[in-house]
C-alpha cells in the first residue's frame, strides 16, 4: 500500500494572491454583502492549462494545445497524472465550465458562486447530462464553522400527478393507453426544475460575488459561441429522431440543410444568452415564475410535433403553480466513520447514493482492503485485484438489496426504523458483512435486510446520465455536486435555450411490483424521484474539519460504484486523485453480473476476469461511461496542496491557481 503523510494545514495562497475589499451598494444579490475581503488571484497564468511543450493556454482560445478543442468522444485517454495547486481547485467533464469556475474562485468567489458559473456553462455546452431546469445534489463544507450541508434541488412530479403518471394517458382509467410516442419523450417525464432553487438558496447562504456576474462567462459562449464538444456531437446524432420532433431542439442542434451539427462545428445558443441575462439580472425566481416559468409550462404542455408528421405527445400536467411552489431543501447529510480514521458524508434521500456509499463502507470495515490493492497504481491506476473487486461488489450487492427496497423520497416514504441510522447502523452492517464469503463464491443476488415489518416492493428502476463536479475554494470551502438531465438529452423538450429533463421517469412506473406490494418509489404528487447521485466529501478523523477528499460521478445507478471505487483507492490503498479516478470501474448493482470496465484497452484484465469467474461471478466486461472528478487535500513536498484527478473517460479537466 502507498502511504502518504496527510495532515491539515492552512491553505498556503499565491505570492499573487490578495485581499480585497470590493464591496456593491446596489443590493443585488445577498452575496453582495459578502463582497468585503475577498481573497483575489492577481497571477494571469492561473486559470490556464499546460501545453505539452509547458507553455500556459488559455482555455476556449482555440490555440494549439487548447483543452476545450473538441475531440472524439468515445476512448479513454491514456497519461492523466494528478493536478496539483496552492490554493483553488475545479475539477468537472467540460473544460469550458471548469474554466467558467475558475475565473470565479480567481476572482475571490466562494465554491458555491463557483458552481452557480460551471452550472450555466453546462447547460449550453453539455445539454446532454445537465440543465438550467434541471435536477442536482450539492454537499458543502463551509470551512468557518466546519459543517457539511446537503442542498436537495431534485424535481418534483405535478400535482395534478398519481401512481399511474407515467403509465396511463387518462390517470383514473385502467384501459387507458400509454403515453406516446413513449413517457420519456412525452410531456410525462419532465419534472418541476429545481437545480436553479437550490443553487440560489446556497449563494444567500455562502456566495460571495454578486449573482449577476457569475453568469459572464456563460452569456458570453451562447452568444459569441462555442465549438460543439465531442460527447455532445455524439448524443445530437444518436438522438436526431427525437430531436427533430421539436423546433427549438431542430433550430439550437441542427444545420439549416437538417443535418446533425457535428463535433467540433462552431454553434451559439442566443435564446440560451437571453434565458441567462434574465436569470442573472432578476434572479432565480425568473425561472420560476413570470414569462420564463409559463414558456416551460407550454412547451411540457405540447401535443403535437413540430416534425412533419406531427407526431402525437402525451402532455405534462404541470402547472405554472407547480414551478411557483417549487422549494429546495436542505438535507442532513448521510455521514459515518470509516475505519475510524475517516468521515465520509454523502446526499441524503432522496438520493439512495449516499446511503449506498455508506452502507458498502460500512460492510467493507469488516475486512482489511490495504492487502487487495492493484498491482502497478502507477499505471492509470492499476489493475484491481480479483480479491477487492470480490469484495467490494459484494458489499455493494447488500446495499444495492436495501435501496431497491427501502429507500425513496422520505418526505412521502418513511426509512424503516429510525430512518438513516437504522440503515447505517454498525452492528446491522457487521451482520450484513457476514454474508459474504471471502473465500467463497459471490452472492450473486442478495436479500434485503431485515428492518421490520415493511410491506414495500422491489424497485430497480434503472437511471441515466448526470454529470458531476468538485470545487474547492481560496477560503477552504469545498462543493461537490452532481447535476442531471437524466438521460441524454433529457425529454428532447427545448424552450428558450435549454433542455427540459425526463427526471420523472426515475420513478417506478408502476406503482406495485410483481408481487403486488407498493413500491417506496412510486410516482405521487409534488413527490421526488429516487435517485443514486452521491456528491460525497472526505475528511480525516471523526468528524468535519481535517478536509481530505472531494469526489462524484455521473452514471445513474452505478454512481454508486464508481464514488466507491475512488474512496476505497484513495484510502485503503494509498492511489492519489488521478490514480483512484482513472482506476478500471468495477461493482454490482444486486445481481449475478459485476461489472469490470473494460474502456482502458492497454491494460489487460484477462487475469482478473478469469478469477472473479472462478468465484461465481458474472462478468461484463463492457466500456462504462463514469465521469469521477476528484480533490484531495495533500502533503507534497513539505506544503499542503491541492490535488485534482478527472475522469480519463470524459473529456474534462483540473484547473487552479496557477497554470496546470
Amino acid at each position: 500500500m502507498q502511504r502518504r503523510n496527510w495532515r491539515w494545514a492552512l491553505v498556503s495562497l499565491t505570492a499573487s494572491a490578495v485581499v480585497l475589499g470590493c464591496g456593491n451598494d446596489d443590493g443585488n444579490t445577498a452575496g453582495d454583502s459578502a463582497s468585503a475581503g475577498l481573497i483575489v488571484d492577481s497571477d494571469p497564468q492561473s486559470c490556464s492549462a499546460l501545453s505539452s511543450t509547458g507553455t500556459p493556454v488559455v482555455v476556449g482560445s482555440g490555440l494549439s494545445g487548447d483543452p476545450a478543442a473538441p475531440e472524439a468522444a468515445s476512448g479513454y485517454r491514456l497519461g492523466y497524472k494528478a493536478k496539483y495547486s496552492n490554493s483553488y481547485m475545479v475539477v468537472a467533464n467540460t473544460p469550458l465550465a471548469v474554466k467558467a469556475g475558475c475565473e470565479v474562485l480567481k476572482s475571490g468567489g466562494t465554491a458555491v458562486d463557483a458552481a452557480i458559473a460551471v452550472q450555466a456553462v453546462l447547460g449550453l455546452v453539455e445539454p446532454q447530462s445537465s440543465t438550467i431546469a434541471g435536477s442536482a445534489f450539492m454537499l458543502y463544507y463551509d470551512a468557518a464553522s466546519k459543517k457539511v450541508t446537503a442542498y436537495d434541488g431534485r424535481e418534483t412530479a405535478p400535482a395534478a400527478a398519481n401512481n399511474y403518471y407515467l403509465v396511463r394517458q387518462n390517470q383514473a382509467d385502467a384501459s387507458s393507453p400509454a403515453p406516446v410516442p413513449n413517457a420519456r419523450r412525452s410531456g410525462r417525464s419532465i419534472g418541476v426544475p429545481g437545480v436553479m432553487r437550490m443553487l440560489d438558496m446556497a449563494h444567500k447562504e455562502h456566495g460571495k460575488l454578486a449573482w449577476r456576474d457569475l453568469f459572464n462567462e456563460g452569456i458570453n459562449l451562447a452568444s459569441n459561441g462555442y465549438r460543439i464538444p465531442g460527447r455532445l456531437g455524439d448524443a445530437i446524432s444518436s438522438n436526431a429522431a427525437s430531436l427533430r420532433l421539436d423546433a427549438n431542439a431542430v433550430a439550437a442542434f441542427f444545420n439549416a440543410d437538417g443535418t446533425p451539427k457535428a463535433t467540433g462545428t462552431f454553434t451559439t445558443n442566443e435564446p440560451y444568452a437571453q434565458t441567462l441575462r434574465t436569470i442573472a439580472s432578476q434572479g432565480a425566481d425568473a425561472l420560476y415564475t413570470g414569462q420564463l416559468a409559463a414558456d416551460i409550462v407550454a412547451k411540457a404542455a405540447q401535443s403535437v410535433g413540430d416534425d412533419a408528421a406531427r407526431t402525437p405527445i402525451t402532455p405534462s400536467l404541470m402547472t405554472v403553480d407547480d414551478i411557483k411552489n417549487y422549494q429546495a431543501k436542505k438535507r442532513d447529510p448521510v455521514c459515518a466513520t470509516y475505519r475510524d480514521a475517516y468521515y465520509v458524508c454523502t446526499m441524503a434521500p432522496p438520493s439512495s447514493g449516499g446511503i449506498g456509499i455508506a452502507q458498502s463502507l460500512g460492510i467493507l470495515e469488516t475486512f482489511n482492503l490495504s492487502q487487495y490493492a492493484p498491482t502497478n497504481p502507477a499505471n492509470e491506476g492499476g489493475i484491481p485485484s480479483v480479491l477487492g473487486v470480490h469484495l467490494i461488489s459484494d458489499a455493494e450487492r447488500l446495499a444495492y438489496a436495501d435501496r431497491d427496497k427501502y429507500v425513496a423520497d422520505t418526505d412521502f416514504v418513511p426509512l424503516p426504523g429510525n430512518g438513516v441510522s437504522t440503515m447505517i447502523d454498525k452492528a446491522y452492517l457487521k451482520q450484513r458483512a457476514a454474508l459474504i464469503n471471502p473465500n467463497g463464491n459471490s452472492i450473486g443476488v442478495a436479500p434485503a435486510g431485515n428492518l421490520g415489518d415493511v410491506p414495500l416492493g422491489v424497485d430497480k428502476t434503472v437511471e441515466h446520465g448526470t454529470t458531476h463536479f468538485s470545487i474547492v475554494d481560496a477560503y477552504g470551502n469545498v462543493v461537490s455536486m452532481t447535476t442531471t438531465v437524466e438521460s441524454s438529452m433529457g425529454s428532447f423538450h427545448m424552450v428558450d435555450g435549454f433542455l427540459l429533463t425526463n427526471q420523472l421517469t426515475d420513478f417506478s412506473a408502476q406503482p406495485t411490483d410483481s408481487t403486488g406490494a407498493l413500491v417506496a418509489n412510486r410516482v405521487a404528487s409534488g413527490k421526488r424521484p429516487r435517485s443514486t447521485m452521491a456528491p460525497t466529501l472526505v475528511f480525516r478523523g471523526t468528524q468535519p474539519g481535517d478536509f481530505f477528499m472531494a469526489t462524484g460521478s455521473p452514471g445513474g445507478a452505478t454512481i454508486i460504484q464508481y464514488v466507491l471505487k475512488t474512496v476505497v483507492g484513495a484510502i485503503d490503498w494509498g492511489l492519489d486523485a488521478q490514480q483512484a479516478t482513472s482506476l478500471v470501474n468495477f461493482g454490482a448493482a444486486n445481481s449475478a453480473t459485476t461489472n469490470v470496465d473494460g474502456s482502458n484497452t492497454s491494460l489487460d484484465l484477462s487475469a482478473l476476469i478469469a478469477g472473479l469467474r472462478a468465484k461465481g461471478h458474472t462478468v461484463s466486461n463492457g466500456a462504462q461511461s463514469s465521469g469521477v472528478s476528484t480533490i484531495m487535500r495533500v502533503t507534497r513536498n513539505g506544503q499542503t496542496q491541492l490535488e485534482g484527478g478527472v475522469d480519463p473517460r470524459r473529456e474534462g479537466i483540473v484547473l487552479g491557481d496557477g497554470a496546470m
